[in-house]
Order: structure tokens, then C-alpha cells, then sequence
């Protein structure tokens, strides 16, 4: 993540930008192949309470078909949701 360099020096308040200076990108990027465990979801088990979305730091799960369903893309594989199910429905497997 790199902020953006500006040329001019704001003289005012109304010159301030009111967004953040870093470049999009660093919450919207692709896991970058470091993670070597990941979750999978039995989803004969599951019963769709939602808990692992609910603590889920980076925001990968979501609901299909009234279960849970995690976006592999983004996910870091750090297990959290496997702690917070209760039923355990979330397992962790070896990264292929």
C-alpha cells in the first residue's frame, strides 16, 4: 500500500480531501498464494446460523442456499470460523 504523492499543498479546509489517500486495491486484491490450510464447510452439517460470517476478519463468507459458502479468493485461511462453529460443520484441509 503506497499513498498517493500530491503536487499541491492544501492552502485551505476546502482543498482537504475528504477520502482516504491510499490506492484502491488493498482490501479488494487476490489472495496471494501464501495460504497453506483453508477452510471447507460440510454443508450437510451446516444449519446456516451465520456465526462464521459474524467473526470472520476478512469478510469471505457469505449465504448460498440458506448455508454458508466461503470465497476462496480472498479467504487467508486463518481458521477463525472453524473455532466459532459450534456444530462443526468447518473443517480445515491442506491447501492443494
Amino acid at each position: 500500500m503506497k499513498p498517493y504523492l500530491r503536487d499541491k499543498i492544501p492552502a485551505g479546509f476546502d482543498e482537504i480531501p475528504d477520502t482516504p489517500s491510499y490506492e484502491a486495491g488493498y482490501l479488494v486484491t487476490k489472495n496471494s498464494g501464501w495460504r497453506n490450510v483453508r477452510p471447507v464447510i460440510d454443508t450437510k452439517k451446516c444449519i446456516g446460523c451465520l456465526n462464521c460470517y459474524l467473526y470472520c476478519p476478512d469478510g469471505v463468507i457469505f449465504r448460498s442456499n440458506h448455508k454458508a459458502a466461503i470465497d476462496y479468493d480472498f479467504c487467508k485461511g486463518c481458521g477463525i470460523c472453524k473455532k466459532i462453529c459450534r456444530i462443526g460443520a468447518i473443517k480445515m484441509e491442506a491447501e492443494k
